[in-house]
């Protein structure tokens, strides 16, 4: 409808319940109800007359009845007064006979509750709020009384996905108290509240918290048969990125229980203000978070490359926003290309004389390398090679290689060709000293392509199974800003051919990392003890390659760095002379795709390869 006429509808419905409060107010008054008669028709006609312009003249008529609020009720309660005041004054006036004075109280009275109730009805089925307690998916507790939490109530009452309960609070200055009529809890309450309430979500609504402190309410929530979810962190909601009514899972960051490695601001800028970097396999998980990272940083000019058209399309885009939200003079470069091709990434040093480059390009997914050997090789060791060659001759100033804890006595291909990869850059450090080649050696990402968590979710939400390969599968973990920050921070710190590891303090079992989001997501796993459970999870078998433990050394005592989470490894190597001779035999043979010559050379030069398969 246009505006007007529902301005007109509502108008109409004043005029109605105007005349059912006088009716009300005369039997109410003279105890008979009837017709009106004599001169109590003058009053029907009077209180519509008097209530129209004077509700108009407080703008009634102008506001959005499905957001109507406080405010609107006050409007409404002083328009009612001087509309009542007015109704006094004529009914003193006239005298009519038939008409009580007092009518110009009571009728007011009846109209101001009929013409609040019609704007709260309208509310509530405008904004298709459930009436009557019926329709809300799920019964839901707010963890955390503050101003995120009231923000996010209210957005709630107007969305009419939950019936709220109450709040959740740790200040004991807040538990007892009551926000809009809902009550504060104390933590030690939701236990008992779950089932009495029959509490189906829990909201954490506590975006300043520290990690510490969040990990802890979770792991309190852990057994309860609720979903619990997150409201986004302060930093995405003061960016304006998102708001309050943006219920999300649980971050990643809550997944992994610890406190990611904190970045120091030294290390991240060190050669990349004011620079020519490159960062390969710009599109990908780590490579793209790489260029958010190094755009922060103040760079000349940002060469991104990679050989996947639509992932350097989608970075270049985001960058573009990027640089534009922070006023960031950045040259961004997006460049086609793939680390195979030697002419083309030598064409690309020479025109563009990068001083760092991140290597992020690589294939990683372990069943899909075990499966195509000779493309795992040609792309990871000599696509690595061919852009260590051309950075030398570009005269490059830093190097840093992406690695990963599956080089060290690797059971699989993927793990091998990394690990030749790392040989590659250190008998190039050794040989061409002028170039800082250093490698990066981490866990598993969470969040990546490829991981563990997207997979997990995917499974949830098509009802499951959730599919783990061994219950003794265990893994390192870390986020992908965490995995960036490190990159940047040990490359910063390379004085060439170093083997730079994190502290990834204890790792983590798949199962338990399956059953926490199962959990979390207010579900039950459906087991021999539980027949009648929610979610299975269900062991598909170790896949080929793969390892039940992941390690971070080949050999003993690390030495520390200037940065206290990160570790420099002592790896053996062959010298440029020597590696030279096996390189051309293992080319030969990926060419060829000959998987047993391939598996030769790395059992000849890659520590533990097949020792544990």
């Amino acid at each position: 409808m246009p505006r007007w006429g529902k301005q007109a509808v509502v108008a109409l419905v004043d005029i109605g319940l105007a005349l059912l409060a006088t009716w009300i107010a005369f039997g109410l008054r003279l105890d008979v109800w009837a017709r009106p008669v004599d001169a109590q028709w003058y009053v029907y006609g009077l209180t519509p007359a008097l209530a129209l312009p004077i509700f108009m003249r407080f703008g009634l008529y102008r506001a959005i009845f499905r957001y109507t609020g406080q405010a609107a009720l006050n409007a409404t309660a002083k328009a009612v007064l001087l509309y009542s005041l007015l109704l006094t004054v004529v009914l003193l006036w006239k005298h009519w006979i038939g008409v009580p004075r007092t009518l110009g109280v009571l009728q007011p009275l009846i109209f101001l509750v009929l013409v609040g109730l019609s704007r709260a009805m309208a509310r509530f089925w405008l904004a298709g709020i459930p009436l009557l307690g019926s329709g809300y998916s799920g019964n839901l507790l707010v963890y955390g009384a503050g101003t995120a939490g009231v923000q996010t109530a209210s957005a709630l009452q107007v969305s009419g996905q939950f019936k709220l309960v109450g709040f959740v609070d740790d200040d004991a200055t807040k538990i007892g108290r009551s926000i809009n009529g809902m009550p504060i809890f104390a933590s030690d309450d939701i236990l008992a509240l779950v089932p009495r309430h029959k509490i189906s979500d829990i909201l954490l609504a506590m975006p300043s918290a520290t990690r510490e402190r969040r990990n802890k309410i979770i792991q309190s929530l852990e057994g309860l048969p609720v979903h619990v979810r997150s409201l986004p962190s302060m930093a995405d909601l003061t960016s304006g990125k998102v708001t309050v009514q943006d219920l999300r899972e649980l971050d990643i960051e809550d997944l992994l229980g610890r406190e990611p490695v904190p970045p120091r601001t030294d290390l991240l800028a060190r050669d990349l203000a004011g620079q020519v970097v490159l960062v390969s396999g710009a599109g990908g998980s780590i490579g793209s978070e790489l260029t958010r990272q190094i755009v922060a940083q103040k760079p000349r000019q940002l060469l991104l490359l990679d050989h996947n058209e639509f992932g350097l399309y989608s970075i270049h885009q985001e960058l573009l926003a990027l640089c534009a939200s922070l006023g960031s003079a950045v040259q961004l470069v997006p460049l086609l290309a793939s680390v195979s091709n030697p002419e083309r990434l030598q064409s690309i040093f020479d025109s563009y004389r990068p001083a760092t480059v991140y290597h992020a390009a690589a294939y990683k997914h372990v069943p899909m390398v075990e499966d195509n050997p000779g493309e795992g090789v040609r792309n990871n060791v000599f696509g690595t090679l061919h852009m260590a060659q051309a950075a030398v001759a570009a005269g490059v100033h830093r190097f840093v290689l992406i690695s990963t804890d599956k080089a060290v006595r690797p059971t699989n291909v993927m793990g091998a060709t990394k690990r030749m990869a790392e040989l590659v850059l250190q008998a190039y450090a050794q040989a061409h000293p002028q170039t800082l080649f250093s490698m990066v050696r981490f866990g598993n990402v969470l969040g990546s392509s490829g991981s563990v968590v997207p997979l997990f979710r995917k499974q949830l939400a098509s009802g499951g199974p959730l599919t783990v390969t061994d219950p003794e599968v265990t893994r390192y973990f870390m986020t992908i800003p965490e995995a960036a920050q490190l990159v940047l921070q040990a490359g910063a710190m390379g004085q060439g051919g170093d083997v730079f590891v994190l502290d990834m303090g204890q790792p983590i079992k798949i199962m338990d990392l399956a059953r926490r989001m199962l959990h979390l997501s207010g579900l039950s796993e459906r087991n021999a003890a539980n027949p009648h459970g929610d979610i299975e999870i269900a062991i598909t078998g170790l896949r080929p390659g793969e390892k039940l433990y992941e390690e971070l050394l080949i050999g003993d005592n690390p030495e520390p760095t200037e940065h206290p989470r990160i570790m420099k490894a002592r790896e053996p190597f062959l010298p440029w002379a020597q590696l030279q001779g096996e390189l051309e035999q293992l080319l030969q043979a990926a060419n060829a795709n000959d998987q047993v010559g391939i598996k030769a050379v790395f059992l000849r030069h890659v520590q533990g390869y097949l020792s544990v398969a």
